[in-house]
């Protein structure tokens, strides 16, 4: 396929109100089937039919969940970005990370943030580690960047206050707090590996950058707003 065909693709697929509206949710966040058919009151025939095209034009990819393995999270290619024009989005008062342990993708996603945008941003864990993974703090230093060490991880409960953005960037994460009626509930997933499983540097680093993409596109898009 050409790229002039790839586009005409893409453009096809979108001419579509429905897969607009569910392109316009992925561009903030990773979503299952039943969360996009919640979002927009759709039926799951439809959910299906809809992600279908979206997915032949090559404008999705699915991921399994690795807490739910029955579950999977659709999310846009990254390419495609340079033909999508999403709405800004209002600044919040502060951007709240969360994974599990608060000890390796919060904290990146934290320090990354921090680094590149002026909005106030905090994490934490639904179960927080003792301490923070080192791996997570030697890749930071590789990318110029410094995890305060002398705070420990903390817990959601610790630190979410009235008008976080919070973010999971686990599907452990996510899930819990879909579930669990004592935690507030996310605003936006991303479906981020979690580095810790390999527990090599080029996991980390690829936690790092796949951070550092999803950071630097929706803090340009906050600025916009």
């Amino acid at each position: 396929m050409t790229e002039l065909e790839r586009r005409a693709a893409i453009f096809a697929a979108l001419a579509d109100q429905t897969r607009l509206r569910i392109v316009d949710l992925l561009t903030l966040g990773d979503l299952s089937s039943s969360e996009i058919g919640t979002a927009l009151d759709l039926r799951s025939n439809l959910i299906a039919h809809h992600l279908g095209v979206l997915e032949s034009a090559q404008i999705i990819s699915r991921a399994r969940s690795e807490f739910d393995r029955r579950r999977s999270y659709i999310g846009l290619r990254p390419e495609i970005f340079d033909t999508l024009a999403p709405p800004s989005v209002a600044p919040p008062r502060r951007v709240l990370f969360v994974c599990t342990a608060n000890s390796a993708r919060s904290q990146l996603a934290e320090t990354i943030w921090r680094d590149v945008s002026p909005v106030d941003v905090a994490s934490a864990g639904t179960r927080p580690a003792a301490t923070v993974n080192p791996q997570a703090i030697a890749a930071a230093a590789r990318h110029g960047l410094a995890i305060d060490q002398s705070r420990p991880p903390r817990h959601i409960d610790e630190v979410r206050a009235e008008g976080d953005l919070v973010i999971t960037v686990c599907d452990d994460a996510h899930e819990i707090l879909l579930t669990r009626d004592d935690l507030p509930r996310d605003d936006l997933h991303w479906s981020v590996r979690d580095p810790a499983r390999a527990g090599t540097p080029a996991a980390f680093d690829d936690a790092f950058e796949t951070l550092g993409l999803r950071i630097r596109a929706l803090s340009s898009r906050l600025i916009a707003a």
